[in-house]
């Protein structure tokens, strides 16, 4: 717990000079945004770097917005990160995107969850100097790109195509966008994010900042030749809670109608949180909603397509992975077809379990949601999760969490274990991985 008097006491002239580094968690976009009626991302750890003539009125900032200081290092102002920029005086991009009033984070991609900023992490350091976060990744991942471009100097990268992924009839506008990466540095791994930068001012007239989503390709891209990268974006669409008039996200419907040939702002990669075990004999287990698909996607390309195979000699993919994934409509099953032939090719390999909530009953008569399906196969899935071996990944609606908490807890009673007990170990081995909205 943060201990306000005792940083008080330590001020003198030199720590003028200083950046704080709060790790934050809980933290909502804003007390603005956090009223409406529409679905805001959540992340885990976040990390906010403060001027010390600033640390009172961020950590007011931060209980406002409903976050909660785990802990704050001190770093030196103008320590370099990643040899590419200093810290400066002003807090992080992290920080930016939690106040801005219209980050879509909350534009229905299934990410922008946890943002670990590579900066912050270089700062977590454990007695010996060791940099704790990067050497878990560097076990588990060999070296996993962070930052390689930043907000103030993005990555400008071209559209290859943009595909429609809602089949007629079905709700809403789903598109797969391509980015052609060809001159850039830009390097990532299967359940990291980037950053898109919409063009334009926001309604301060200030410049738009960068909205995150996940990466729904495996790092050598969809034409695996190393040069692309692709997301999955939802237009996002709501009612205003007080008007009662459409709005339309800025950041996704850009996205959503960009054509073949137009620029884009890339920044990133981004993100630990949902990273795929090297382990060719693991078993991944994925909860998605809509287009919380997205890394799963990336994660069943690498396991199963016949290029990436071919491309990953050293990872041949042994084990068994279950997507359960929700979806208003059968239109909206997104990359049905790519699903499905996995399934048929691979059928001791891969389990795909859809919860079409518009058509679909549950065992009350009501829709039939994500959780329900994660309640049909409770037992079978508690099986599944004590395995060492297994990996759990839940992404999309915030929402599904409680539900499938619920299942699994009345599984594990059925042997005298209580859930939440199990979960918490469950996180610590890394083997619980969630990013919701």
């Amino acid at each position: 717990m943060y201990n306000q008097g005792a940083v008080e006491g330590a001020a003198n002239t030199e720590l003028g000079s200083r950046i704080f580094l709060y790790e934050v968690v809980g933290l909502r976009q804003s007390e603005e945004t956090d009223q409406t009626n529409y679905p805001i991302r959540k992340s885990g750890s976040v990390f906010i770097r403060v001027p010390y003539n600033r640390m009172n009125q961020e950590m007011r900032r931060i209980t406002r917005l409903g976050g909660t200081i785990v802990s704050i290092q001190l770093v030196t102002a103008l320590q370099p990160v990643n040899g590419k920029a200093s810290l400066g005086n002003a807090t992080s991009v992290v920080s930016e995107l939690a106040t801005s009033g219209e980050t879509a984070n909350t534009e229905g991609n299934g990410k922008a969850t946890s943002i670990n900023a590579q900066s912050a992490e270089e700062q977590n350091k454990d007695k010996k100097g060791k940099t704790m976060t990067q050497a878990k990744a560097k076990k588990d991942h060999g070296d996993v790109p962070v930052n390689t471009y930043r907000p103030n100097a993005p990555f400008i990268g071209k559209v290859i195509s943009n595909e429609p992924l809602v089949k007629e009839d079905g709700i809403g506008i789903v598109q797969h966008l391509k980015f052609d990466l060809s001159g850039s540095d830009l390097k990532y791994i299967e359940g990291q994010s980037i950053g898109i930068i919409p063009p334009g001012l926001d309604k301060n007239g200030k410049p738009e900042k960068l909205r995150l989503y996940s990466i729904a390709s495996t790092r050598h891209g969809d034409d695996v030749d190393d040069k692309t990268v692709s997301l999955c974006v939802r237009q996002l669409e709501y009612k205003h809670p007080e008007t009662g008039e459409t709005v339309y996200g800025v950041c996704s419907t850009h996205l959503c109608f960009l054509k073949p040939g137009e620029d884009v702002k890339i920044t990133g990669p981004v993100g630990k949180e949902m990273l795929l075990p090297n382990d060719p004999d693991a078993n991944v287990i994925m909860m998605a909603t809509g287009t919380g698909i997205a890394p799963m996607r990336a994660y069943l390309w690498r396991q199963f397509k016949d290029a990436e195979r071919a491309a990953n000699p050293e990872y041949e993919f042994k084990g068994f992975s279950w997507l359960i994934f929700g979806v208003p409509t059968t239109p909206n099953l997104l990359y049905k077809e790519e699903l499905e032939e996995i399934q048929q090719k691979y059928p001791d390999n891969f389990r795909l379990t859809a919860a079409i909530s518009r058509e679909q009953k549950n065992p009350q008569g009501g829709r039939m949601y994500i959780q329900d399906r994660v309640a049909e196969h409770a037992d079978e899935l508690w099986q599944l999760i004590k395995n060492e071996k297994t990996h759990t990944y839940i992404c999309g609606l915030r929402g599904m969490e409680e539900g499938i908490d619920a299942a699994l807890t009345a599984a594990a009673a059925k042997e005298d274990v209580t859930w939440s007990d199990y979960q918490k170990q469950l996180k610590k081995a890394g083997r619980w991985h969630v990013e919701t909205y």
